[in-house]
């Protein structure tokens, strides 16, 4: 299973390489919200700097958004997903594959490119560190929960503002908690670590119920 699981990832990564795609969009898109949120509040440096994590959370969520609609769909198309549903391998497995590359492409870029990006809204050294790590413990959840919608629109073509609009509101905690997070690293006035493994075990929640939830989807869909 675990050779089936890394032969998936390592695919779904060559797919993502050779077609260039939603990760480097990912990131342009990041850089465009975080550019612009600044002039659009001034130059007040103070206010930047109290809700830079909330505007670094904020481009994440819509950012992890960009390409989700692809996920399944391209497979969908190409027949590939009705092969791998055959295939003695679980789907959830599949599923599960998919998702992690996915976020290796995507997640994991906007939680690494973070500290670059909290220059533009006058964040200090702790906040930037405080910000990168609340992402990298937070981005997987997005993701998973990404995936379900992904899921149910998969044979669906241009599905990518139902997705936004059926997943968009399970983000939500993931969002208030990892801003939480990067906001008491500053401030102080609750523990760094509580809302971080709050953030954590949301993501590991979300594996898990994302992949069994996205892996129903599939199977009802067919």
């Amino acid at each position: 299973m675990s050779r089936a699981l890394l032969a998936l990832i390592a695919r779904d990564l060559a797919l993502a390489t050779r077609v260039g795609g939603s990760g480097a969009l990912s990131l342009v898109f990041f850089l465009m919200i975080v550019a612009l949120v600044p002039f659009a509040l001034g130059p007040d440096l103070n206010l930047l700097s109290r809700i830079g994590p909330a505007i670094l959370w904020l481009a994440a969520v819509l950012a992890t958004l960009i390409g989700l609609d692809r996920l399944f769909q391209a497979d969908e198309e190409d027949g590939s997903l009705d092969l791998m549903t055959a295939a003695p391998v679980p789907l959830e497995l599949v599923v599960l594959a998919k998702v992690v590359a996915h976020w290796l492409t995507t997640g994991l870029p906007l939680a690494l490119a973070s500290p670059l990006f909290g220059l533009l809204v006058a964040l200090d050294g702790t906040g930037m560190a405080a910000t990168a790590l609340t992402l990298l413990a937070g981005t997987p959840a997005l993701t998973f929960i990404g995936a379900v919608g992904a899921a149910l629109t998969a044979s669906i073509r241009r599905g990518g503002l139902i997705l936004a609009v059926l997943v968009l509101p399970l983000m939500v905690p993931t969002l208030i908690f990892g801003v939480s997070a990067a906001e008491s690293a500053s401030s102080g006035t609750v523990p760094f670590t509580t809302p971080l493994t709050i953030l954590a075990s949301l993501s590991l929640i979300a594996a898990v119920v994302g992949t069994l939830a996205a892996a129903a989807a599939l199977r009802w869909s067919e």
